[in-house]
């Protein structure tokens, strides 16, 4: 069985209310989030998980708050002796802008994305601003994309399931790993929301849908889920990522009992 190791790399942040993550919960507090690239070495293909931002903010203050350094996507790529041309493959957890918008640096790679994906960022609602067209047009000119539409292997070792918890095509990575099975939730969320504070808790709440979901009903099973189907969680999200060259099993089981130090 093939295994890999996932790297994240920081491919920008945001800056917002810390309602956009943990729906009915902590509106009001300013919080920083990281948006990644995953690298999954191993195999003989090079595959990524989402492409992040083609232009990232960058300054101390931002780095401090998510406690890691952001990349472009060229230098992030470097880290891993990488350059866009290299990659064959590239998964999308969905095609809000902030994670495909280095997609076309990628001439190469075949592209998966869900098929609600790829309706709604060409026609996306009033309400979704976060779909923009733009960045996926010359891949899909290219011919890159394979349109997913239901549950499948990508290669040995790397499956995706449909989650629409955040949008309606979201698809979760599951990664085998020497730690276990591995989840990139499909999802735009934080340590916390799988693992909320004790006060949500003890109101016999096990999850904390993202702050803008599908339908909050229904993103809170699916979320239920997840966490039950993977040894390792990895929020889409979380901040703790940005200090780690390679996800482990320790260092997210530590996460579940210990909050991230980003934004406290």
């Amino acid at each position: 069985m093939t295994r890999y190791k996932i790297h994240p790399i920081v491919m920008g942040t945001k800056v917002f209310d810390k309602g956009m993550m943990t729906y009915q919960h902590d509106y009001g507090k300013p919080y920083t989030i990281p948006i990644y690239c995953w690298y999954l070495e191993g195999g003989d293909q090079k595959i990524l998980v989402d492409t992040g931002e083609m232009s990232p903010i960058r300054s101390e203050d931002r780095e401090k708050a998510i406690g890691g350094k952001i990349y472009t996507f060229e230098e992030g790529l470097d880290r891993w002796g990488l350059t866009p041309a290299d990659i064959d493959i590239v998964i999308h957890t969905h095609l809000h802008n902030d994670h495909c918008e280095n997609d076309y640096k990628c001439e190469k790679a075949v592209i998966y994305a869900h098929e609600k994906e790829l309706v709604h960022i060409h026609n996306p609602h009033p309400l979704d601003f976060r779909y923009l067209e733009d960045y996926i047009e010359d891949v899909e000119e290219n011919g890159q994309i394979r349109t997913v539409t239901e549950d499948m292997e990508i290669v040995p070792g790397i499956r995706v399931v449909h989650t629409p918890v955040h949008t309606e095509g979201g698809l979760t990575v599951l990664v085998d790993t020497d730690g276990g099975l591995a989840a990139i939730t499909g999802f735009c969320v934080i340590r916390e929301n799988f693992f909320p504070p004790k006060e949500v808790r003890a109101m016999e709440i096990e999850v904390i849908p993202p702050g803008t979901p599908v339908h909050p009903l229904q993103a809170y099973d699916i979320m239920v889920r997840v966490k039950a189907m993977a040894d390792i969680l990895i929020p889409l999200h979380e901040p703790m990522f940005a200090a780690m060259d390679t996800v482990t099993a320790g260092a997210t089981a530590q996460a579940r009992v210990t909050p991230s130090p980003a934004n406290q």
